[in-house]
């Protein structure tokens, strides 16, 4: 999947909690997001907050899908909550390659 091809079909599920992300989708995505973030605080206080806020949903959205396509369940995303630790296990899951196909 190509970085426009994520940022599309990430935008077109905005709300979709099923279903499998691909690496490249998430990780694509998790370049967007970032690399639009960092752009916007050049400019501005107030437009990074609102871009977050803006992708809040579809970033959750495409995390729980990238958690269910490596067999895991979406809400292991609460381990975002856990400082520094969480993020690791969340980045290291993300990274890992797709399981066969699975429950979800």
């Amino acid at each position: 999947m190509t970085f426009g091809e994520s940022i599309e079909v990430c935008l077109s599920k905005y709300a979709n909690f099923s279903g499998r992300a691909s690496r490249s989708e998430y990780w694509w995505w998790a370049l967007f997001v970032s690399l639009t973030f960092l752009a916007l605080g050049i400019f501005s206080d107030i437009a990074p907050v609102l871009f977050a806020l803006a992708v809040l949903v579809p970033s959750f959205a495409v995390g729980t899908r990238r958690l269910h396509d490596i067999d895991k369940s979406g809400w292991f995303q609460l381990l975002h909550l856990a400082p520094l630790i969480g993020w690791a296990i969340l980045a290291f899951w993300a990274a890992q390659p797709s399981s066969e196909p699975n429950r979800v």
